[in-house]
């Protein structure tokens, strides 16, 4: 119980330095693990907005998504940037115009003074897939202007990538 308590308020303050005015951050947090990992180095992510690196659209839903590239780092400097590119993959069983349509004509995504996160639309049409084929959209996050971490620090680099099944229902 005491960590919990100990790991809300780490967060909560993490959450208000900004808000307060609180100068340059030093460690770097995902509130949202249950674990609580800390990071001391920046890095770019990309997730579903549920904070997933794989999901599943289904064939019978025509929708917009998002899925959201997240900068982790101190305060950009008034008059600077940071650019993060990114890679469609598209596998042999989805066609664009047929299957999806990227929506976000932005590449590299532009980071300006407080903004943390951007996003990549993908509009998904109904259409029916073949089960046989490789029916998944991946977007890869391929670099940045400040050499960050793609994807969280360590070995495995989790979420550099998203990656994204349709299946027929």
């Amino acid at each position: 119980m005491k960590e919990k308590l100990k790991r809300f308020i780490q967060c909560l303050v993490y959450l208000l330095l900004p808000i307060i005015g609180g100068g340059g951050v030093g460690v770097f947090s995902s509130c949202a693990d249950q674990e609580g990992e800390w990071f001391d180095q920046p890095f770019v992510r990309i997730a579903t907005d549920l904070g997933q690196s794989s999901t599943v659209v289904l064939t019978d839903v025509r929708a917009t998504n998002t899925y959201y590239v997240y900068l982790s780092s101190p305060p950009i400097a008034e008059n600077d940037s940071v650019t993060v590119g990114y890679e469609v993959i598209v596998g042999d069983g989805l066609q664009e115009d047929v299957d999806y349509k990227v929506v976000t004509q932005q590449n590299p995504l532009v980071f300006l003074p407080g903004i943390y996160d951007a996003p990549i639309r993908v509009r998904w049409l109904k259409h029916p897939v073949d089960p046989a084929k490789d029916n998944t959209l991946t977007i890869r996050l391929t670099g940045n202007s400040k050499g960050y971490n793609l994807g969280y620090p360590g070995p495995d680099h989790k979420q550099n990538e998203i990656r994204i099944e349709k299946r027929n229902n």
